[in-house]
């Protein structure tokens, strides 16, 4: 009896990245060693620029495993935080899953995990399947708990261009309980509430409002908070990151620096709280104090939003 070879098949949604560009660093020191670095380097020396195509990681990513008749599905988690995983089978031929697919679980920060197994029911019969994942971060159980968050651009002046459900950007769930506030590009990011880095990037470059380009490229850092929230930080200068995923920052501790990348016109910050809702992320309001006080955060006017950016 002739064995017919397992086909496979695995796509990642919601979690997969395209090559993005990145700066290579390169100086020669006074003993005449050359230096290459992702990071700016502290030299007097020369530095010589160069931006190459960078893979990026995938937050969420599934690998199949095993081989013959069997294999499993395991999943890792890479956020420094909860995250929700719906794996899901697309065209199935001789195969039986256990458990059945699809399925939707809860991972905990850095946590790896066999999702499934996949068993080739009929050894004499051609088989295949196809699995696909898509990832959420976050708990679908967290609870706002309407804390005061803190004006995250420090002595900077309060110019909020865009804010809750502003009708030039703040208009799906994700954002619309956002603002944007305008800040020169270098302006220092500081955290608006205690919490642990859940996410960081930091490598993309450019800006514009092709959205199918730039949606996804703007370099952000998300901050989980005790009780499951998450804030985002968004549109940060390329490289200037100065926190790790997984260490606890504090309020008015500096986090990076206001940027232009991503789906965006100008120099600003995007900053929303956002919760999981069961394989969705939805903004939710929040209250936010200045020096001088309370800020208000509905929405300006669009023209002054289009001009500040999204």
């Amino acid at each position: 009896m002739k064995v017919s070879a397992l086909v496979a098949a695995a796509f990642l949604l919601l979690s997969a990245t395209a090559p993005e560009a990145k700066k290579i660093y390169k100086f020669i020191d006074e003993k005449g060693v050359t230096h290459f670095t992702d990071r700016p380097p502290a030299t007097d020396r020369p530095v010589q620029e160069t931006v190459v195509k960078a893979e990026q990681t995938p937050m969420v990513q599934l690998r199949i495993e095993g081989q013959n008749s069997q294999r499993q599905a395991r999943v890792f988690n890479h956020f420094s935080g909860p995250a929700q995983i719906e794996l899901s089978v697309g065209e199935v031929r001789n195969i039986a899953t256990d458990p059945p697919l699809p399925l939707t679980v809860t991972m905990q920060a850095r946590e790896e995990r066999v999702l499934a197994s996949l068993q080739q029911t009929d050894l004499a019969q051609p088989a295949g399947f196809e699995l696909a994942l898509r990832a959420i971060p976050g708990s679908p159980q967290a609870q706002h708990d309407d804390s005061e968050y803190r004006w995250p651009l420090g002595e900077y002046p309060v110019r909020i261009h865009q804010g809750f459900d502003g009708a030039f950007s703040h208009t799906s769930e994700e954002s619309r309980y956002a603002i944007d506030a305008a800040a020169d590009e270098g302006t220092p990011v500081l955290a608006a509430r205690d919490g642990v880095v859940m996410e960081v990037q930091d490598d993309y470059y450019g800006a514009g409002l092709d959205k199918e380009k730039f949606a996804s490229r703007a370099n952000l850092v998300r901050i989980l908070h005790r009780d499951g929230s998450m804030a985002v930080y968004a549109h940060l200068k390329p490289e200037s990151v100065g926190v790790q995923t997984g260490r606890h920052v504090y309020v008015g501790q500096k986090i990076g620096e206001s940027g232009n990348t991503g789906f965006s016109t100008g120099p600003h910050l995007h900053f929303c709280v956002q919760l999981n809702r069961g394989m969705k992320l939805v903004s939710v309001p929040f209250r936010m104090r200045g020096r001088d006080g309370p800020l208000d955060l509905q929405p300006a006017d669009s023209t002054a939003a289009a001009a500040a950016g999204n």
